[in-house]
């Protein structure tokens, strides 16, 4: 008898252990406010942290600090938005350091397309819209964000305008999800019901200041070409 008893417990704990990176609520039910600050940094500082959910987490954990959440997770707010902006802030001047550092060998040696097509839209928007408007857009798009910063580095962006921009960008988008989730899990009732679909309208929305300098870039582009 206590041999079945005693084997089920290694693995009742391994299964504790089991963390889907790729859930917001599996890393938050496993790290909570910490998981938060590491995931920032890995997916805005580091190039392997580009899969990484950062929209999604910070939304979720902003939802998990009113007790809405499954499996009783609470976060507390305060260290919430301060891990979820030290996070971000530092890991995008850490990538920006890096890039700065070793150029472009470290996108060259990858062999990922999703990260090297990402690249090359980091690339674009710095082109296209200048350092400050491009440092900021690209907070809100899911592998630019991780791209830009070493490609800003790489190319020679100065430090002191890479900085000003990153943070501002920075807090906008970790504070901005992460109460955007809190506000709407204090106002609805049992919401976590509905928490994918919300991601994915929030994943869609922060995609919205892109596609809207975009359309103005093709109008103004448009204008010349009639003018001209």
């Amino acid at each position: 008898m206590r041999g079945p008893a005693f084997m089920t417990a290694p693995l009742f704990a391994a299964s504790q252990l089991a963390v889907n990176v790729l859930s917001a609520q599996s890393l938050l039910a496993a790290f909570g406010v910490l998981g938060v600050g590491v995931v920032m940094f890995a997916e805005t500082g580091l190039l392997i942290g580009f899969f990484l959910p950062g929209d999604s987490l910070l939304f979720t954990a902003g939802l998990l600090c009113t007790g809405s959440g499954q499996h009783g997770v609470k976060l507390s707010l305060a260290p919430l938005l301060v891990a979820a902006a030290v996070g971000a802030l530092a890991g995008a001047q850490c990538g920006y350091v890096l890039g700065r550092k070793a150029g472009g060998a470290l996108l060259a040696r990858s062999r990922s397309v999703r990260l090297r097509e990402g690249a090359q839209r980091a690339e674009e928007l710095l082109e296209r819209y200048g350092h400050a408007k491009a440092i900021v857009l690209a907070r809100f798009v899911p592998v630019v964000r991780t791209v830009l910063n070493p490609m800003a580095g790489a190319l020679g962006v100065p430090a002191r305008t890479f900085t000003v921009w990153q943070v501002a960008g920075g807090l906008v988008w970790s504070l901005g999800l992460t109460l955007g989730g809190y506000a709407l899990g204090s106002s609805i009732p049992n919401v976590d019901r509905y928490l994918l679909p919300i991601i994915a309208v929030i994943v869609a929305v922060s995609l919205l200041p892109l596609a809207a300098e975009l359309y103005r870039s093709r109008r103004a582009a448009k204008a010349k070409e009639v003018r001209g």
